[in-house]
């Protein structure tokens, strides 16, 4: 107990270092191709997620009053620290044509307040022929505006930017609160802080609703509170743990690992209830609390070794996998799981070998009626109607692969937030006015120096982007092409109809002045390197969801790639975080595939070594893989889509509903050997004294998964509902279906001399070791004080 509370310190004085991850999420490993090419472009160019977007469609924005609001918004966010730039109606510039100087100049169009209207539509109008801006800046059909705001590399990755996102809401707010006009919000530096800080929130929430639903549980089962607080404890001792371990392995707390907590709430509440239960079983059949502890953990303290490993398997195979976020969850979680049994088995005996005996209250729960009347009329279904339970079973199976077949491997970059928040109906806006506000981006490398103003390659990247923005889902594309087209039109003392690619002879002239260019902004080095070798076409798209996505890059933009510049040197690489999270996800689904099988073939043969037994693994695993099959056919029905949040439910719960069959099992066995090898007896027996805590842990497992249903993120609420639903079917197949294949496929033929390791579990008849040791010194025979007490002996061991 000391070295429990000195580890708990110890893990505590870590936890306190415990932080979020304000990263995006690597799903690609970082040696693939894709990402090294990402890499390299973010080192080249700069971040490709870090615009912030305020989006505005409402024509009052257009009056010289709230258009000078709108500069004083603009003017606002441009002063807090962590913000680069921000490009908005009231600042664009544009170029001007300086003849002395042979050289384009920005000025500013909007100079100061203009205090008349018809001053101020001139200048609107002036700002409405800069091609350069429509389509990026403006909406020329309906007058829907944006306010970008570039946000610092370094505070994009870190706590700062939560601080930063609220700074800009709360100028938001002031403009709106002074005009009336509503504002949108998107992009991904404003969609991970919503994110990170939901997480945040939702980690505390449901790890006090875990705990409140599993003691509520926990005290209507046993209806003692040392039945309810001394648990609760354990739990409370591995959640400092988890927290202690995130630190130390210097992992951050992301929407996956800060599901950990609630889910060792959750896992580690049935350990006590086994122990409790074996516990209380134990005094009520001697009276003795000594006697009962040392039976709890010896009987049953290797099974639940074996139940938390094969839970922990579940996690431990995602640490297999090479995605970062899968890797930290399973090794942060199974580490745990097996924490969890460790404190369980020391701290719950320990505390009740100090407590009193248990009293007639405590032991209530032994006798519960409505439990008993439940397990018997699943016992005579069992012995009765074995025929009904296989068809059923048959039948939902067959059911359930028609629905598998219809499951679709969809995600969304903005999957996890509810169709009706805030941010997914700011996103629309975007998308129905801007095509939308993701991020994807396009390299060019000309292997050549001042390759990209060749009039030839201009003239290629111009067909490319003309076909680009002719499609619905891509915004209007941003490079090199788009500045040499805005140098044209300034030249031409800024007539929008000149806004176009110079030819030869305007070359030679307008040339010139792009050379004596002097970029005090950087905005044009965002778009070339420093040789004008390579170069970048940026654009942003709509989350249109990842097969469709798929489809875009692969079947629309690749081929018009191949075919624009086919015949050149020109080397095009699609890139940026779009494209990236694309592939994370097919990594994903694909990795958790693999960590299924790997649980599975793990747990298999734990299984073997459990039982020594071909048919009895088999006879295991079974009842455990069809609640697997439903939950894919209610998946394919329902039209739940695959995705990494759903794709992780499997090897989790089948690494947890394992967990029955063993206990079933183990008491099976034991009970075959107690009963003279006679099938039907040792079933019956395994169904009434096991069933009750199978049914107990089951109810808890149910109740703690289901709080996830009240999340804010989508991913969240499937696992929630999909778990606990997976969780109720296979408490059924175990105590239904395993039952009813051993009636029909075990013989109950056992050797006596071979005891594989699961009959250390609780054995339920006599052991050699378990006998008390008798001083024959302190035994008298009345009435005849002289007899030999080697006689004594005799009569005794007879």
């Amino acid at each position: 107990m000391l070295l429990l509370v000195a580890i708990t310190a110890f893990m505590g004085y870590h936890a306190r270092n415990a932080e979020m991850s304000y990263d995006f999420a690597k799903t690609v490993p970082s040696d693939d191709p894709d990402m090294v090419v990402f890499q390299q472009f973010k080192q080249q160019f700069g971040e490709d997620g870090n615009l912030v977007a305020l989006g505005i469609k409402d024509s009052s924005v257009y009056t010289p009053e709230n258009f000078e609001k709108l500069r004083e918004l603009s003017v606002r966010i441009a002063a807090l620290d962590g913000v680069n730039d921000v490009l908005s109606l009231p600042l664009v510039q544009r170029l001007e044509k300086d003849t002395a100087e042979k050289k384009f100049v920005l000025t500013e169009i909007f100079q100061g307040p203009v205090e008349s209207e018809a001053a101020f539509d001139s200048l609107l109008q002036v700002a409405f022929n800069q091609k350069f801006y429509s389509g990026r800046l403006i909406n020329e059909n309906n007058g829907a505006t944006l306010v970008l705001v570039s946000i610092n590399r370094e505070v994009v990755n870190s706590p700062k930017r939560l601080e930063l996102t609220q700074k800009i809401v709360d100028a938001g707010e002031i403009f709106e609160s002074d005009t009336d006009i509503q504002l949108h919000y998107a992009g991904l530096p404003f969609v991970r802080s919503v994110v990170a800080g939901k997480v945040r929130n939702e980690m505390q929430i449901f790890l006090f609703l875990s705990i409140a639903v599993t003691a509520l549980i926990l005290f209507l089962f046993f209806r003692t509170w040392d039945a309810v607080v001394f648990p609760i404890t354990v739990i409370a001792v591995v959640v400092v743990w988890v927290l202690g371990s995130l630190a130390l392995f210097d992992y951050k707390i992301t929407l996956l690992t800060g599901l950990i907590p609630p889910v060792i709430v959750v896992i580690g509440i049935p350990n006590a209830v086994y122990l409790l239960n074996k516990y209380h079983q134990e005094f009520e059949k001697h009276g003795n609390k000594i006697m009962a502890v040392s039976r709890v953990v010896r009987k049953i303290g290797l099974v639940t070794l074996i139940t938390n490993f094969t839970t922990a398997i579940g996690f431990l195979v995602l640490a297999s996998t090479d995605i970062v976020i899968l890797k930290e969850f399973g090794i942060v979680a199974g580490l745990n799981i097996m924490a969890t049994f460790l404190v369980s088995i020391i701290l719950i005996p320990a505390v009740f070998s100090w407590l009193p005996p248990p009293g007639g209250k405590q032991l209530k729960h032994l006798k519960f009626k409505s439990l008993d009347f439940a397990l018997t009329k699943m016992d005579l279904l069992i012995h009765r109607h074995r025929s009904y339970i296989y068809a059923v079973t048959a039948l939902l199976v067959v059911v359930s692969i028609f629905g598998t077949l219809k499951i679709q491997a969809i995600s969304y970059m903005v999957d996890d937030l509810p169709a009706d928040s805030e941010i997914k109906r700011d996103l629309a806006f975007f998308e129905e006015n801007f095509s939308g506000i993701m991020p994807l981006e396009i390299v060019v490398d000309t292997h050549e120096r001042r390759g990209v103003i060749d009039v030839r390659t201009l003239r290629k990247i111009d067909e490319f982007e003309t076909f680009l923005e002719s499609n619905r889902d891509i915004s209007k594309p941003v490079s090199i092409v788009s500045f040499v087209k805005a140098s044209k039109q300034a030249f031409y003392n800024n007539n929008p109809a000149r806004y176009s690619l110079p030819d030869r002879r305007e070359s030679n002239f307008i040339l010139p002045y792009m050379k004596g260019q002097n970029d005090s902004t950087g905005l044009f080095n965002s778009f070339v390197d420093s040789t004008l070798q390579k170069m970048r076409i940026s654009m942003q798209v709509a989350d249109i969801g990842s097969h469709k996505m798929d489809s875009l890059i692969n079947e629309v933009i690749q081929p018009e790639v191949d075919s624009v510049f086919a015949g050149t040197d020109l080397t095009v690489n699609i890139t940026g975080t779009s494209p990236l999270f694309i592939k994370g996800n097919k990594f994903l689904i694909k990795n958790l595939r693999m960590s299924l099988i790997l649980a599975f073939i793990l747990i298999s043969i734990i299984m073997g070594f459990l039982f020594v037994n071909v048919r009895m693994i088999l006879i295991s695993i079974i009842p455990n893989i069809v609640p697997l099959v439903i939950t894919a056919g209610i998946m394919g029905f329902a039209g739940i889509p695959l995705k990494p949040s759903t794709a992780l439910i499997f090897s989790i719960v089948f690494g947890i509903s394992v967990d029955d069959s063993i206990h079933f099992l183990a008491k099976y066995r034991q009970e075959l050997f107690a009963n003279k090898f006679f099938v039907p007896v040792a079933v019956s027996k395994s169904v009434r004294e096991t069933g009750a805590s199978m049914m107990y842990t089951s109810i808890i497992l149910f109740a703690g998964f289901v709080i996830f249903a009240g999340s804010s993120f989508g991913g969240t609420v499937a696992l929630g509902i999909l778990t606990s639903v997976t969780l109720l079917i296979a408490m059924f197949t175990n105590l239904i279906l395993l039952p009813s294949l051993l009636m029909t496929f075990d013989d109950g033929k056992r050797r006596k001399d071979s005891h594989p390791l699961i009959e250390q579990y609780d054995d339920g008849f006599y052991q050699e070791d378990e006998d008390e040791e008798i001083d024959l010194d302190l035994i008298r025979v009345e009435g005849d004080d002289t007899r030999d007490k080697s006689d004594v002996s005799d009569r005794i061991n007879s």
